[in-house]
């Protein structure tokens, strides 16, 4: 089996997924071209090597649908040769666009393939585009299914997370973000968005409160009462934990992901390929695992994902440097954490989605590219870059650096 590199990573910056958003006249197509020229101006890349573009979008509708991918490789003047894919495995799809282009390589199908995703909040509802999963009763009634939310807190009273641990967790989340950005960490991925006369539109991650504290934090009110008590889902999630006696609501806007628009591309490619094109390799992909889980409680994916790739790798936990896990709510983090003995100091060392926001079809990409800068900046050789997933799944993808 051939072996897939990772040769470039870029993204936008992540602007405020509401009307008042810097990136809100941004379009999807907009943004998606932006990181597709990019790649391709800051390598210099013969784009009639590269086979396709795949990219993550969760709500594939209006003008985030009729296949985005294809319409900015079109945009954004890539050769007529080059196709287009929209995937979406919910708030992993970018990173799963990365795992399907790096499948092409391995395959021997593809000498490049773009992986990424694009995601504009600031336009579309979680949910527009429909889950009858969730809609319809025949489905969702035998399957105890609830909101993210109300699965997140069920996550945090199962497991014994306190609403000050969560919130200890996010404080920290918008320290490394604030210092990762004061230090310059994502310059060599960050490509700041301008508009068609060149005025710029945004040049960091927008969502940023570095001011936040444990008091600001303390007065906010929790954000999923209304779905558990008036809702019915709290009752829902008891029938299929029924350990769980009451639902303790831990979960607020600062310590669960922000809504954001943003877009992020990665250039996987063979050896081969890469020396056709002249370019030197960054990492390689060694291995990637996705995984059903239990889809009440659904955001524990990512541990019994991790568990997996390792397996099929020969590896144990011990053999990952750095740790890459999407902040969609704080107790996934912790869940995680402790299902793998891992240290606070390995994990989403930048930050994470809790300060600098979550746009659902990008963020797996977005993920992959800054464990990937870190990996370089720390000199370390290995990292692991996974997500929680709604209905209950998980993904991983382990990197390798490449000297």
């Amino acid at each position: 089996m051939a072996e897939a590199f990772v040769y470039d990573a870029v993204r936008t910056p992540r602007g405020k997924g509401k009307k008042d958003g810097s990136l809100v006249e941004a379009s999807p197509t907009d943004l998606s071209v932006h990181v597709l020229k990019s790649v391709r101006d800051r390598n210099s890349l013969d784009t009639t090597l590269v086979d396709d573009v795949v990219f993550g979008v969760v709500e594939p509708i209006g003008d985030q649908g009729g296949n985005v991918a294809r319409t900015a490789a079109i945009a954004a003047g890539y050769d007529e040769t080059v196709g287009g894919m929209q995937v979406n495995r919910f708030c992993s799809s970018g990173l799963e666009a990365c795992n399907i282009a790096s499948a092409r390589v391995m395959s021997g199908q593809s000498d490049f393939v773009i992986g990424g995703g694009v995601e504009c909040m600031s336009r579309l509802e979680i949910g527009d585009s429909g889950m009858p999963l969730a809609a319809d009763p025949i489905l969702s009634l035998p399957n105890y299914f609830v909101p993210q939310g109300i699965a997140a807190d069920l996550v945090a009273n199962k497991y014994g997370y306190s609403r000050d641990d969560l919130d200890s967790y996010a404080v920290e989340s918008q320290k490394r973000a604030k210092t990762a950005w004061d230090e310059g960490r994502f310059e060599k991925s960050v490509v700041p968005v301008t508009d068609e006369n060149g005025v710029m539109m945004l040049d960091h991650d927008e969502l940023l409160r570095p001011e936040t504290d444990m008091q600001s934090l303390a007065a906010l009110q929790p954000s999923f009462v209304m779905l558990g008590e008036f809702g019915g889902m709290a009752s829902v999630a008891q029938q299929r934990y029924p350990e769980i006696e009451k639902l303790d609501y831990r979960h607020h806007a600062g310590n669960s992901s922000g809504i954001v628009d943003g877009a992020a591309a990665v250039l996987i490619g063979s050896k081969e390929g890469g020396e056709k094109a002249g370019l030197k390799p960054r990492a390689r992909i060694k291995a990637f695992a996705t995984i059903g889980s239990e889809p009440t409680i659904m955001l524990t994916g990512p541990g019994e994902a991790t568990f997996r790739v390792l397996e099929r790798s020969g590896m144990s936990a011990d053999d990952i440097d750095l740790w890459e896990l999407n902040e969609a709510f704080a107790s996934v983090v912790l869940r995680y954490m402790d299902q793998l003995d891992i240290p606070h100091d390995r994990i989403n060392v930048n930050g994470g989605a809790i300060a600098m926001g979550h746009p659902l079809g990008a963020t797996g990409a977005m993920i992959l590219g800054t464990l990937i800068d870190e990996l370089e900046r720390q000199d370390l050789e290995t990292g692991l870059a996974t997500l929680c997933i709604g209905s209950g799944m998980g993904i991983a993808t382990i990197v390798e650096r490449v000297h």
